[in-house]
């Protein structure tokens, strides 16, 4: 017989599970009456044990959805696993046959030509759909009242790349669903393609251009009058990947490349500034005011990630790996190809968010996870705290949700569809570890250090998740799929 091998943590074994609570218990406040909307989050949740050893279980399990729907100050739960041609493969067949993280040369000849996608990154909702994603394939569309698989989606063919990013970024002003996808000729090809689709979700721009070398865009940066492509030097290389070696591999010797085009440009628009070599991913926020970009993101003096290996073969390094919100300033109208960097926080986390409603526009508030706050010691590891920021103050608030917990990615909700920027609730999953189980707390976005809201809680734990967003129902009553 075939056994999960033990994780460090017991919080954090696979789960298995899909599941259905009607009426979540409320242990702590009363859910706000107003909120009507649902709560969606990508997890990581293995099926079968892996078909390779030390596999990456974050990034290599098998995407489910988890939902919360708010109306009338009940909240319902829900849990499904998304059926990816993958997960469908694998469960006809009972076991795992698709082998290490993004390496199509490992997997088991059955399974040849059929799609890798996880869908275990992201989930989104534009056009009248809801999107499950993850960054090497297309998205997947899923019910968005039952959870339940709807399949793989190419935009009714006008989708030509290979991937789509689990970061489409939304503009207010054209309700436009801006995105790419990188590595979009295949696993090592340095080829990005660039998308703009409609409200309704119909693409309407495409382009392709050339990175100075293959490296994650796990995340980029959308403004009003710009995209920008953030080549960081976690690399990839097709040789190592057919060798069995790390998809992406840390190389200290390259440096940053920014590539800056016009909304709706081509790659004969595209400009390219460099930059030292660091380490960035997600992003808080940019905007520009016609000349200058300004992006917002944790940078870090070395690879994030401690299972992605460095390519001269030094240690992992936590002090230097740690990321500080920064602000990246382009002048797309000077001589110099370079960027500066002005640090805006001295805690260190990742996982940054905002008020949607600004995305691609001036903004000042954000939030994000930290994992160390100075002169506050806490049991364990991860993110332990939820830092939220005005960039125009600096004041910062911080939540703290107890010993032996940590946190998942924070998202914003407005207390109303015309509140003022950062008005509104702040959700996030806590992982009760000792405890063996999970809640939401919601916040009031304001007073992120006083107490809660409410608490909702779970007689289970989530597993690990990455991202989700918030749809209302307002939004979810146009539903076109």
């Amino acid at each position: 017989m075939v056994w999960f091998p033990p994780p460090k943590d017991p919080f954090d074994a696979p789960m298995r599970v899909e599941a259905d609570i009607r009426g979540v218990q409320v242990t702590q406040g009363e859910v706000p009456e107003h909120l009507d909307g649902t709560y969606y989050r990508c997890v990581s949740d293995r099926q079968w044990p892996s078909y390779v050893e030390n596999d990456l279980e974050l990034f290599n399990s098998d995407g489910m959805i988890i939902s919360f729907r708010f109306h009338k100050g009940r909240v319902d739960f829900k849990s499904r696993y998304v059926r990816t041609p993958r997960f469908v493969a694998e469960e006809k067949a009972g076991r795992a046959l698709f082998g290490a993280y993004r390496n199509p040369f490992d997997d088991d000849p059955s399974v040849a030509g059929i799609s890798r996608g996880l869908a275990n990154t992201n989930v989104f909702f534009h056009g009248g759909k809801l999107y499950a994603s993850k960054e090497d394939s297309p998205p997947i569309l899923i019910d968005p009242d039952t959870l339940e698989t709807i399949g793989e989606y190419d935009f009714e063919g006008a989708l030509t790349s290979r991937t789509a990013t689990a970061h489409p970024k939304f503009d207010p002003v054209t309700g436009e669903m801006v995105f790419f996808g990188y590595e979009a000729k295949g696993p090592g090809t340095p080829d990005i393609a660039y998308y703009e689709a409609d409200p309704s979700g119909r693409i309407i721009h495409e382009a392709w251009l050339e990175a100075p070398y293959t490296s994650m865009v796990h995340d980029w940066a959308v403004t009003q009058n710009f995209v920008i492509f953030p080549i960081i030097p976690l690399r990839s290389d097709i040789e190592w990947i057919k060798k069995g070696q790390s998809y992406f591999q840390w190389d200290p010797y390259e440096d940053v490349y920014l590539g800056v085009m016009p909304r709706k440009g081509t790659a004969k628009d595209l400009r390219w500034y460099r930059g030292s070599n660091r380490f960035a991913s997600h992003i808080m926020g940019a905007y520009d005011d016609g000349r200058y970009v300004y992006i917002d993101t944790p940078v870090g003096q070395t690879n994030y990630f401690p299972w992605f290996p460095d390519i001269t073969g030094a240690p992992y390094d936590p002090e230097r790996s740690k990321g500080y919100l920064s602000r990246w300033t382009i002048d797309t109208q000077g001589e110099s190809d370079g960027f500066t960097e002005t640090r805006l926080s001295d805690l260190p986390g990742e996982f940054p968010r905002m008020d949607d409603r600004q995305e691609t526009l001036p903004y000042h508030w954000g939030i994000m996870l930290l994992t160390d706050v100075p002169g506050r010691n806490a049991p364990g590891g991860g993110f332990r705290w939820l830092m939220g920021i005005d960039l125009k103050t600096g004041r910062k608030q911080i939540y703290y949700p107890g010993d032996h917990c940590t946190l998942g990615e924070a998202i914003f909700v407005p207390a109303a569809p015309d509140a003022p920027p950062g008005v509104g609730y702040v959700l996030t999953v806590v992982a009760r570890r000792k405890e063996m189980r999970s809640d939401l707390v919601l916040l009031d976005a304001q007073r992120l250090d006083g107490e809660p809201v409410c608490t909702l809680s779970l007689p289970m734990r989530i597993r690990m998740g990455v991202h989700g967003n918030w749809v209302s129902a307002a939004e979810l009553a146009g539903r076109t799929d």
